[in-house]
């Protein structure tokens, strides 16, 4: 039987398994200034925040079982768990309408800060609508940005694999808990997408497929990513869904025209119809996102403490920020690609660093990526 070690991730992940609505758990995080004190807090105080008597019963005793699948799943060095509080949080999810106080990501957590288009569609696409697919995938993940998607079968799926031979990279939000695939049989491809990008969910280890589960995973697909591309969609779609939940969170949508008479084009003409940017190229997605991209990126200086370029026109200088890791890194990269072991052997400085501050130099353009390794420009 698993056992509450007092400190915060034990205690938030207590208020993650707690279920129920989250506005009350962000309210007492906020109220209480971190999870160990919000589980310490009195009844009272959790219904004063909102909690309802299923979140407190939960809240005051864990279910043990659930708790211990979750603090066994946080072991694996690839497995974080990002709270309400945490500077790692994604700030277009945190800006969001409904974000969860706790985040579940199987892989890169820095790859949810990395600017991303959600690339949705039909489970069954026509052979047309898989070409699309990957046609757009390819070329928004060669311009550096990353595709977001939901890990089900067909565009999803086509576009996840796509993204995996390209430099944006690629990250799936699903409606299970991290360890679950579904479909079953995309478990290979969701190990593949963790291991290069990353897998988030919002339900704890453990969590089956639920049918209301996915409709509330496509709000997070929406808010993580600055713009959805509809490729294919039936009339009634869960795209559709993603589509609106994203025109709701001030994103922009995109939906790919077809033939007339193909009933898989019908959801994109009634978006293009409601409003939706008609797209026939990725070069259209990128010209409507490019200022929401550079607010992204200055979060994400931000974050990092790196100065940001004031004058767009300005040469950038060659060195990077001046701080001692940045520095360390900056030496050790070269006009040869270099991987990231190499890296971390040359640096001493961690992964997760590592990622953060290649991150910040590709912004820049004073860094290169490609297939996993790093090249000064």
């Amino acid at each position: 039987m698993a056992s509450l070690v007092p400190g915060d991730t034990d205690a938030l992940l207590v208020l993650a398994l707690s279920g129920g609505p989250l506005r009350p758990l962000r309210t007492l995080l906020d109220q209480c200034g971190d999870a160990a004190h919000a589980l310490s807090a009195t009844a009272t105080a959790w219904r004063k925040a909102g909690c309802t008597p299923g979140q407190c019963r939960a809240l005051a005793t864990p279910d043990a079982a659930a708790l211990e699948r979750a603090q066994c799943w946080l072991q694996h060095p690839r497995h974080h768990l990002l709270g309400w509080h945490d500077p790692d949080y994604p700030p277009l999810l945190r800006d969001s309408s409904n974000p969860p106080p706790a985040l579940f990501v199987d892989g890169d957590p820095t790859r949810l800060w990395r600017p991303a288009i959600a690339v949705v569609g039909s489970r069954n696409p026509s052979a047309g609508g898989r070409d699309n697919a990957r046609e757009f995938a390819a070329a928004l993940a060669a311009a550096g940005i990353a595709i977001g998607s939901g890990l089900a079968a067909g565009v999803d799926a086509i576009a996840h694999q796509t993204a995996l031979t390209g430099d944006g990279g690629t990250f799936a939000v699903i409606g299970t808990g991290p360890d679950i695939a579904y479909p079953r049989h995309h478990g290979p491809l969701q190990e593949q997408v963790a291991a290069n990008g990353a897998v988030v969910s919002e339900y704890p280890p453990g969590t089956p497929p639920r049918g209301g589960q996915f409709p509330a995973r496509n709000r997070l697909l929406a808010a993580l990513t600055l713009g959805t591309l509809v490729i294919e969609a039936a009339e009634r779609s869960g795209a559709l869904i993603t589509a609106r939940l994203a025109a709701e969170a001030g994103r922009e949508v995109f939906a790919v025209p077809g033939s007339i008479h193909n009933p898989m084009a019908r959801g994109c003409h009634r978006l293009i119809r409601d409003g939706a940017t008609l797209v026939t190229g990725a070069g259209d997605v990128l010209d409507e996102v490019a200022n929401l991209a550079g607010e992204l990126a200055g979060a994400l200086q931000k974050r990092l403490h790196a100065p940001i370029q004031s004058d767009p026109e300005a040469p950038l200088p060659a060195p990077p920020p001046p701080d001692p890791d940045y520095q360390r890194l900056w030496q050790a990269l070269g006009h040869d690609p270099t991987g990231m072991d190499s890296l971390i052997e040359r640096t001493g400085l961690t992964a997760a660093s590592l990622s953060s501050m290649l991150l910040v130099m590709e912004l820049e353009g004073k860094v290169s990526a490609a297939h996993g390794r790093y090249t000064r420009i």
